[in-house]
């Protein structure tokens, strides 16, 4: 029997708004995760638990307040505008936030409609468990709903509701809420939440920003791993947890480009696949600027608390470069990858981003010699494969194997998924969700979803799952 213990609802009521999800007038499964619905003890649940029109017992709803830097203007209150907490289910391997993305509107929807349609709730869906299978922290999906109704955009969409599943939605925008008004008491009891919830081990203020410092660290150099742009890094989508949240306008390169881009409302590339890392060293400069009234008093001073901050600030660019290091050493199969291996990554990058040679299928044919196939200057290449095979591990296919997925969800396959579904067709979703469960295993015949798109069917631009 699932158990809810909601540790988020006891906290004071200015961090929350308690609210039911709206009603869906028809619901109906569309994708449904039925290995993650039993580890969660939740497998008898159905489309009418995941809408949101029957509360399970125990469950104490509620939407989150928060704030955040949204392409580096500040916004002093956002908030769940259109998802509902329904509380935190236990499990013997933790507590995890239940989420209904598209639940209906809340006291921070500002002018919309709280809702969301079929299009963006299958993209998180399929994109989030593929993450989750190619190892990399992320929230999760458990179902994905229909509503019944109709959501106004452009033109009318079928509605939806995704249910999603983190270890928490707390994010660097919910410090940045409290601290924007002077409100100590709640950073301090968020702190204490965070320390409980996600890092037990950190012993003090500074040990936990040391903790989500490196856990950002790991976390964005997975994602660089896989050719992922998150494409909307605000503060209110950096998780403190470490997980991958908010999959918006997120895209998986095709033909590599460090300045790839496809979120339609980054005109300016902030956002970009290379500026991923400073921008999550941006982010932690602003959460660790909220920690400076209470380092203050556990340092005794201002210009203490400033200084002890920084430090774990700045140790970001090598916690991260060693991370990177090590992410890229494996998809070339060296065992211990070391600074000398940088500029033998850095150069077979180079001479893929000549070329817009395609990011997965050339890190993964190294496995099998295609990764030549993929580039144009051959000879080149050569001259760099003879350097790379001295550096390889004995068992260097085996290590490819597991770091090297053979199969991601290209955006024009999940746009061609999300037409079918539009049509009524929900099969070519379920097998992306299916296929891309196990992305370094790819069967014979899925071999069609490696392959890149032809020129017609390049999408350019993602946009925001609203």
């Amino acid at each position: 029997m699932t158990h809810f213990d909601n540790s988020y609802a006891r906290l004071p009521k200015r961090f929350h708004t308690k609210i039911a999800p709206e009603m869906s007038p028809a619901p109906e499964m569309a994708l449904w995760n039925e290995g993650l619905a039993e580890a969660l003890g939740v497998a008898g649940w159905d489309a009418e638990i995941c809408a949101g029109n029957v509360i399970p017992e125990g469950a104490d709803p509620l939407a989150q307040v928060y704030a955040g830097h949204q392409f580096g203007g500040w916004s002093p209150q956002l908030g769940d505008g259109r998802a509902v907490l329904l509380g935190e289910v236990v499990t013997d391997q933790g507590r995890f936030d239940i989420h209904l993305k598209g639940a209906g509107r809340t006291p921070y929807s500002r002018n919309g409609d709280g809702r969301a349609w079929i299009g963006p709730v299958l993209r998180e869906f399929i994109v989030s468990e593929f993450m989750h299978s190619a190892g990399i922290p992320t929230t999760r999906a458990l179902a994905a709903v229909r509503t019944g109704g109709r959501v106004q955009r452009e033109r009318a969409y079928p509605g939806a509701i995704l249910t999603r599943v983190a270890a928490s939605h707390i994010r660097v925008g919910t410090f940045q809420y409290f601290t924007a008004q002077g409100d100590e008491e709640a950073v301090r009891l968020l702190t204490e939440h965070v320390r409980a919830r996600h890092f037990p081990q950190a012993g003090s203020t500074l040990e936990l920003y040391a903790e989500i410092v490196k856990a950002q660290a790991r976390l964005i150099a997975g994602w660089m791993g896989l050719g992922f742009v998150h494409g909307v890094m605000n503060t209110d989508n950096m998780a403190v947890s470490g997980e991958t949240i908010d999959y918006g306008p997120c895209a998986f390169i095709d033909g590599y480009s460090p300045k790839a881009v496809y979120s339609s409302i980054d005109r300016a590339g902030r956002y970009a696949y290379e500026q991923q890392p400073s921008m999550a060293h941006w982010n932690l400069a602003q959460l660790g600027s909220c920690f400076v009234p209470q380092m203050e008093a556990e340092l005794g001073g201002q210009q203490q608390a400033i200084e002890a901050l920084t430090e774990i600030l700045n140790s970001f660019p090598d916690l991260y470069q060693a991370q990177w290091r090590a992410v890229f050493g494996a998809k070339l199969g060296i065992a211990d990858p070391q600074d000398a291996d940088v500029a033998l990554i850095q150069e077979l990058l180079g001479l893929m981003a000549k070329d817009g040679a395609d990011f997965t299928n050339t890190f993964r044919g190294l496995l099998d010699g295609t990764a030549r196939d993929w580039v144009l200057d051959r000879a080149e290449f050569d001259l760099w494969a003879e350097r790379w095979q001295d550096r390889r591990a004995p068992n260097w296919q085996e290590i490819i194997a597991k770091a090297s997925p053979a199969v991601i969800p290209r955006t024009h396959r999940i746009e061609e998924a999300i037409q079918a579904s539009l049509a009524g067709d929900d099969s070519k979703a379920k097998r992306l969700a299916r296929v891309l469960t196990r992305p370094f295993d790819l069967a014979e015949g899925d071999r069609d979803l490696t392959h890149p798109p032809r020129e017609d069917e390049v999408v350019h631009q993602t946009f925001c799952g609203t």
